[in-house]
């Protein structure tokens, strides 16, 4: 165990990051999944060394909660007994599926394979920051369009793939297509480019005109012409047909957390019915594979009652939600309370056109990104974002404790003034900040 990392850092399996509820740890696992027996094996390592809350994160990754400096150890320690290999470095990741999927352009893994030995043997990822992170994106239903990173290649046909650097596929800068040869060799290019900056630069510092210098020649002709592929935001939720005998059961995690005790129970139950694997999805989801379209229904239904969501349109899914206070340190609301009292109560007012963020503080950890509505806690209480992030000056505030109740009259106003045909994302468009905000701080 090398010691903490400092907050803001990824906090991997040898570095803990300290939180308000003790230390956190981060892994992917090389293979892409783990067998069911080998996760129940995990989740009763962390209920003997953590808190015993199992994490996913919006990217797809699993966390442990509530370690202390001896026990992370121990952790550690027992997932290498689990033969759990974990990745170490700057992130190269895939989709959930890579390689399995029927519908995706091109395998990505290979590819990605390369670039994590290439960025190791360069050693440039000791001079990047810890958030620079690399996406292979091969397509098909569960592709990583939603995610964002610094460099993205994005299959366009089988050995030809898109380069973007700085964002997801909607928002990302295209630089062009190369070949899956020199894709690698440019990727590296442009990270290296990024490190020279210093750890705290990003590829959205360097402009397009010196990263198309630096990989002008590995770029195909006519390179201007190509645009990010539009790929539908991917719903990892539901029974998915994987070939002409088998399924996969997509399961959400309620705000992206629940205990250890319910996932041992559902692996239990998929090791029954014969899943053969069992992987973490971006959007705060575990796949179970291997399952025929009966079983995976059975178990669907299995895990509802265990809390998991099984529905892509419950509304717990229309809202992203840190761990908030007490957890985290800087938490000044208790997020996911809030969020847990706002999908039963106001969730009807939600649809996928929007993303509800809530967030203990500024720092909007749980969704980077602008959203419709964010709800964040600071100095003042709760304040009200519409159309922005949780660094966004807010329009309204509400007591903490009121958050809830202030969201519901939001809630009711949407539900009130909708049109018929106008999805949610529409009907807070045309209200405007201004009467969101005025049903928000009524009371």
């Amino acid at each position: 165990m090398s010691g903490f990392s400092r907050r803001g850092a990824c906090p991997a399996l040898s570095a803990p990051m300290q939180t308000g509820d003790g230390l956190l740890v981060r892994l992917n696992p090389v293979a892409g999944g783990v067998s069911a027996k080998a996760l129940i094996g995990l989740c009763e390592s962390a209920l003997r060394h953590g808190n015993g809350v199992i994490e996913v994160t919006a990217r797809g990754s699993l966390q442990i909660r509530g370690l202390t400096a001896e026990s992370a150890t121990l952790l550690a320690t027992e997932v290498d007994a689990l033969g759990i290999a974990v990745r170490t470095g700057v992130p190269v990741e895939t989709g959930p599926l890579a390689g399995l999927d029927p519908e995706e352009i091109a395998d990505p893994s290979p590819l990605a394979a390369r670039i994590r030995e290439a960025i190791d043997a360069a050693g440039v990822g000791a001079r990047l920051g810890p958030k620079v992170s690399v996406v292979v994106d091969g397509g098909g239903r569960l592709n990583m369009s939603t995610v964002q990173a610094d460099v993205r290649l994005t299959a366009l046909a089988p050995g030809q793939w898109l380069l973007a650097v700085a964002g997801d596929a909607r928002t990302a800068t295209s630089i062009g297509a190369v070949s899956e040869t020199d894709a690698c060799d440019a990727t590296l290019a442009i990270l290296d480019s990024i490190a020279e900056r210093g750890r705290e630069a990003r590829a959205r510092d360097l402009t397009v005109q010196e990263m198309r210098k630096l990989v002008a020649g590995r770029l195909q002709p006519g390179d201007s012409e190509y645009e990010l592929p539009a790929l539908n935001p991917p719903s990892p939720i539901g029974i998915l047909p994987l070939g002409s005998e088998t399924s996969i059961l997509g399961l959400g995690l309620p705000f992206g957390h629940i205990q250890a005790e319910r996932i041992i129970t559902l692996c239990r139950a998929a090791e029954t019915s014969g899943a053969g694997e069992i992987r973490f999805a971006q959007q705060r989801a575990i796949l179970v594979l291997g399952l025929s379209q009966s079983a995976c229904a059975e178990l669907q239904r299995k895990a509802a009652l265990l809390g998991f969501i099984t529905d892509p349109l419950d509304p717990r899914r229309m809202i992203a939600a840190c761990p908030g206070a007490p957890a985290c340190a800087s938490g000044r609301i208790a997020a996911r309370e809030v969020a847990e009292e706002i999908a039963r109560d106001s969730g009807a007012a939600l649809d996928p056109s929007v993303t509800l963020h809530i967030s203990g503080c500024a720092k909007g950890c749980a969704h980077p990104a602008r959203s419709a509505l964010t709800l964040v806690g600071d100095e003042k209480g709760a304040g009200l974002v519409v159309d922005g992030t949780a660094k966004g000056l807010p329009a309204a505030y509400t007591p903490g404790y009121e958050l809830a109740r202030g969201f519901g009259r939001v809630a009711a106003l949407l539900t009130n003034e909708r049109r018929p045909g106008e999805t949610t994302a529409q009907c807070i468009a045309r209200l405007g900040e201004s009467r969101l905000a005025m049903a928000f701080q009524q009371g």
